[in-house]
């Protein structure tokens, strides 16, 4: 992997480049192994947070991880495109606007002990600026190679707050052309719905139950580019206990075995049904 600039990695796309890579400020990654029309993202998957913000934190690391997405990254980075946040949510939000990407206070508590400097929330709102602007350009450069898009935002969720019976996987759709991709979306959400999961654990899937769709992400493509699909895509932390800050290595093996097969073939699919 390389480390690059955010002008560099921008140049290496333009040009079609293949490449793997960190910025040069370790806030995101990227790998292109080929330029197909489908690219995988995990936003929240970062857990980094800054030293020099660790004083006024108000949050413990724990609080921290428990909101963040831990493995979402690796559920799907055998796939060919795959973009991922290196740093945690709490310093900014890759999910939200650049006016709303650094929180006061976090999930009903405050966040710091006293107001974040200006030229701290500079610093991490060019990282934010950065991020976008790698994503324009590869969306931009997919679609002029293909004329449409697919892209699978993953999330994840911690289902032990809710207090009724949740899915264990979550499409937010409230954002995207549901009549122009309906048989998109609920043939993910079918995929979904019949993976196999170890440990008893049942995969269930619902469209905007717990979720709808609402993050930055989705609506930065969505508004800038006309053939793009982005689905945002939660599971329920199932594959881990939220609670004791636990992974379970076996049921994210079994997510990222089944996705290595069943994205791109929903992939493939959603590019021949659009081909036109």
């Amino acid at each position: 992997m390389e480390k690059l600039s955010v002008e560099e990695i921008i140049r290496k796309i333009n040009a079609e480049e293949l490449f793997e890579a960190v910025t040069s400020d370790y806030s995101f990654t990227i790998k292109i192994e080929e330029y197909v029309p489908f690219v995988c993202a995990a936003v929240h998957d970062g857990h980094q947070f800054r030293k020099e913000l660790w004083e006024n934190c108000l949050h413990s690391e724990y609080e921290r991880w428990y909101e963040e997405d831990p493995c979402t990254k690796e559920m799907v980075d055998s796939n060919p495109i795959v973009i991922a946040g290196l740093d945690s949510r709490f310093e900014y939000d890759l999910n939200r606007t650049p006016e709303t990407a650094i929180y006061d206070d976090a999930w009903g508590k405050q966040l710091w002990r006293t107001p974040l400097p200006q030229v701290m929330k500079e610093k991490s709102l060019a990282k934010h600026q950065a991020f976008y602007q790698v994503v324009e350009a590869l969306i931009s450069k997919i679609e002029e190679k293909h004329n449409r898009c697919i892209v699978y935002d993953m999330h994840s969720y911690n289902w032990k707050r809710w207090d009724r019976e949740v899915p264990t996987w979550n499409l937010g759709t409230a954002n995207v052309d549901n009549d122009r991709f309906k048989e998109d979306i609920e043939n993910w959400r079918l995929i979904l719905e019949q993976m196999p999961l170890p440990n008893e654990i049942k995969s269930t899937s619902k469209i905007n139950d717990t979720f709808q769709g609402n993050g930055y992400f989705l609506k930065f493509i969505t508004e800038k580019f006309d053939h793009t699909l982005v689905l945002a895509t939660e599971i329920a932390k199932v594959y881990c206990d939220e609670l004791e800050q636990v992974i379970y290595p076996e049921a994210v093996k079994a997510v990222k075995d089944y996705l290595d097969r069943m994205l791109k073939e929903h992939a493939k699919d959603f590019y021949t049904r659009h081909k036109s």
